[in-house]
């Protein structure tokens, strides 16, 4: 007699995933948009692990050694806020807007707002 345990299990899989891809799709939609509004080349990028960063790094107007802050400890969150700084201002959006995509459930939104606010 089965209890459903295996069902359950499977499912405790499925759904992180699902959410996974459905987040990452989202930041990755919006990134793309971005370097499209900015002109930014090769916009597809955004799709890629390690060359969303680097198209990100791009959009920013920051020196290519920059992509590798994204792998240091503590460095990574500094050149994060910088970077999303950056992108707000080539969006021509006040600096501050890249500072909030630290803040919980805010820097969800920040991504959009720079894709989709004119």
């Amino acid at each position: 007699m089965d209890d459903g345990g295996g069902a359950a299990g499977c499912m405790a899989m499925i759904i992180p995933l699902i959410v996974f891809a459905v987040v990452y799709a989202y930041f990755a939609y919006t990134l793309m948009v971005i370097a499209q509004k900015t002109e930014t080349e090769n916009a597809w990028y955004a799709w890629i692990p390690i060359l969303n960063i680097i198209l990100m790094v791009n959009i920013a107007g920051k020196p290519m050694w920059w992509v590798i802050l994204f792998f240091l400890p503590i460095a990574n969150i500094v050149a994060a806020i910088i970077i999303w700084m950056d992108i707000a201002v080539a969006r021509n959006k006040p600096n501050w807007v890249g500072v909030l995509i630290i803040v919980p459930f805010v820097g969800i939104l920040i991504p959009a707002y720079l894709a989709f606010a004119d």
